[in-house]
């Protein structure tokens, strides 16, 4: 959980900084979303559209994958644990 946590940070970390050097040369997003073809509210329409089709099949998936993860957990032999 630890690393998960570093690399969370890294990654803010280094978007944080990014956002700050682009904003020094007065670069905005809607001036990348622009030059890519892309308004903020096309964006938007696709993250609804692809959370609409997401989200059922994770629902899906997750009733085959959590029972099979359950009964791995439950009837597995417990390992040894690394100390940090």
């Amino acid at each position: 959980m630890l690393r998960f946590l570093a690399a969370l940070s890294k990654i803010a970390l280094a978007s944080l900084l990014t956002g700050v050097a682009l904003s020094l040369f007065n670069i905005s997003s809607e001036q990348i979303l622009q030059q890519a073809g892309l308004t903020p509210e096309m964006v938007w329409t696709y993250f609804l559209r692809l959370t609409g089709w997401a989200l059922p099949n994770i629902l899906l998936g997750s009733m085959i994958v959590l029972p099979v993860w359950l009964l791995t957990y439950v009837f597995l032999p417990p390992r040894e644990r690394e100390r940090d």
